[in-house]
């Protein structure tokens, strides 16, 4: 069976493409989703993207990602990244691993910007690369999933 990622877009990445493209590029959110979608396939994985301005949307769908057979999450957070405690308690509750990314490199950015309270329930966090951060978390994904079955795998 194939393992299934959830990827989640925050807030404001609806507009992605028309907002502040000299920072966010020109790509739009369906663009990204594709090339999400395409590097998935290729790698033998499905994923599901979903897109929310609302914190409590991102809370549901990361709490019953589980139950709903996705095996890892790749989550971009938007600006909830800097102040969503209930986001952060949420990733640090469920037992998927999540790997948090974002488009722009926060850490070059405003000083706000430079701190998330996500990161640290997170498996990892990938900053920069535009649409290759999305891909990127994908690929780490894969291999924190590859990872923890080898290690069940020698445990028998």
């Amino acid at each position: 069976m194939k393992p299934a990622i959830l990827v989640l877009h925050g807030p404001n990445l609806n507009l992605l493409g028309s907002r502040e493209p000299e920072i966010y590029g020109r790509l739009t959110l369906a663009e990204i989703d594709r090339e999400i979608k395409r590097h998935a396939r290729a790698r033998g994985v499905r994923v599901e993207c979903r897109q929310s301005n609302h914190e409590g949307e991102l809370i549901d769908a990361l709490q019953s990602a589980g139950g709903k057979g996705f095996a890892a999450v790749v989550f971009n957070p938007g600006a909830f990244t800097h102040y969503s405690i209930a986001l952060r308690d949420t990733v640090a509750a469920i037992p998927l691993p999540v790997v948090e990314v974002h488009l722009s490199n926060v850490h070059a950015r405003e000083e706000f910007r430079r701190h998330s309270v996500i990161a640290p329930a997170a498996r990892g966090q990938i900053s920069g690369f535009g649409l290759q951060s999305y891909l990127l978390g994908i690929d780490a994904a894969l291999g924190v999933l590859q990872s923890r079955r080898a290690a069940r795998e020698a445990g028998r």
